[in-house]
């Protein structure tokens, strides 16, 4: 036999207001604080989704018409991890797990060897899966002294992810000069973050 308790609120005997109250489609509302103190299962929302990709050797910027388009890997060192389904990536394209809000970020470091010249980054996207729009543009001035100076940049932005087949990204890099993008196969140098906010 199955034991059944039909309720519409829930109230503490010492208390003035209900602390749990359902509507006819089921729906609970919890007035005050909620504590779990096991594992919540089945809640849908917050971050499902966090990956990060990097640049695995060092690589000369000039054009700033480059793409980071090889030598890319999913971070793996110890203590390293992804959540979720992760990005899919070819060729220098990625390629979104699902839709929804995603915060793409872009950290370059570089270093060179000449005088004054600059250094930039760019996330670029396309929405029909061809024509790709400059969404980003972060640039720095890099002045050499003696031998060689060290520099990073970081550039940001949100992007509506309405279909997994024809929005995606891409990096685009550039400099002017002896300028080296540095890249590294156990740590982030140069590299790529991707973190899925919620629904679209």
């Amino acid at each position: 036999m199955t034991s059944k308790l039909i309720v519409n609120s829930v109230r503490h005997t010492g208390a003035s207001a209900d602390a749990i109250t359902m509507d006819a489609s089921g729906n609970i509302t919890f007035p005050g604080n909620a504590t779990c103190s096991g594992t919540a299962t089945g809640f849908g929302g917050g971050i499902t989704m966090a990956d990060q990709y990097r640049l695995t050797t060092d690589l000369a910027g000039s054009s700033p018409n480059d793409f980071i388009t090889s030598n890319l890997e999913r971070v793996d060192t110890g203590g390293q991890g992804t959540l979720g389904t992760g990005m899919s990536e070819s060729s220098g394209v990625f390629t979104f797990p699902s839709t929804g809000i995603y915060k793409v970020d872009f950290q370059f470091n570089v270093y060179s060897t000449s005088s004054v010249r600059y250094v930039g980054g760019r996330i670029q996207v396309t929405t029909d899966n061809n024509t790709y729009t400059i969404l980003t543009d972060s640039s720095d001035g890099i002045y050499v002294p003696s031998t060689s100076s060290w520099g990073t940049g970081e550039t940001s932005t949100l992007i509506d992810v309405t279909d997994t087949s024809n929005v995606k990204v891409k990096f685009n890099y550039y400099g002017i000069g002896s300028i080296t993008f540095v890249g590294s196969s156990t740590r982030n140098r140069t590299f790529m973050t991707f973190i899925r906010l919620g629904d679209t």
